[in-house]
């Protein structure tokens, strides 16, 4: 039997860029998302300058992890590089199948997908735009702007999220400066995610 769920009002504050109330918060410095990147070597070398920025963070509203409910929050991926990489989220895939949409409100990002065989699709986002990731498809953000890069996700609720296969085989494309332009290449640490 599944848990009632009163119903609620959530709060979009946009001078915080927080969801109040939210029942998770996370903060991710380099260090936790240095296996992510494409040039760990990058990462290393910032944190032995003893330096640990935080790369992004999220406020999220989740009232249970049981079927027909969805759980949604903001997402803020700060502005910087490692090495030639953008800053990003690690991504993830879902254990369960379930869609998930962003919806930008601030700043400029990418949202880059992946299915199971390795084919990726990239969207830009920018304010008012919606990025929808179907069923089946693992996906990561990239803040491509000068300033945060703040987004509103919405996913079902019993989803689930494996990061391990992103951590291990990594993502088939990376988004890099290079030249002082934006390019979108093959990442040279990609694994495949078919084994």
């Amino acid at each position: 039997m599944s848990a009632i769920i009163e119903p609620t009002k959530v709060i979009l504050d946009f001078k915080k860029i927080i969801v109040k109330p939210y029942t998770r918060k996370k903060q991710v410095k380099l260090s936790e998302l240095k296996d992510y990147c494409a040039y760990p070597e990058a990462a290393e070398k910032i944190l032995s300058e003893g330096r640990d920025p935080i790369i992004y963070e999220y406020y999220e509203y989740g009232p249970t992890e049981t079927s027909g409910n969805i759980n949604f929050g903001l997402t803020v991926i700060y502005p910087g590089k490692i090495g030639k990489e953008y800053y990003m989220t690690k991504g993830h895939f879902h254990e369960k199948d379930g869609a998930e949409l962003y919806l930008c409100l601030k700043g400029r990002g990418i949202l880059l997908m992946q299915n199971k065989e390795g084919k990726a699709v990239t969207i830009e986002l920018e304010p008012g735009s919606i990025g929808y990731v179907p069923v089946g498809w693992g996906h990561r953000t990239i803040n491509i702007g000068r300033g945060k890069f703040v987004f509103f996700f919405a996913y079902p609720s019993d989803a689930g999220h494996d990061y391990m296969i992103v951590k291990e085989k990594g993502f088939s494309k990376i988004v890099i400066e290079e030249g002082k332009s934006l390019k979108i290449i093959d990442n040279p640490r990609y694994r495949g995610t078919s084994d």
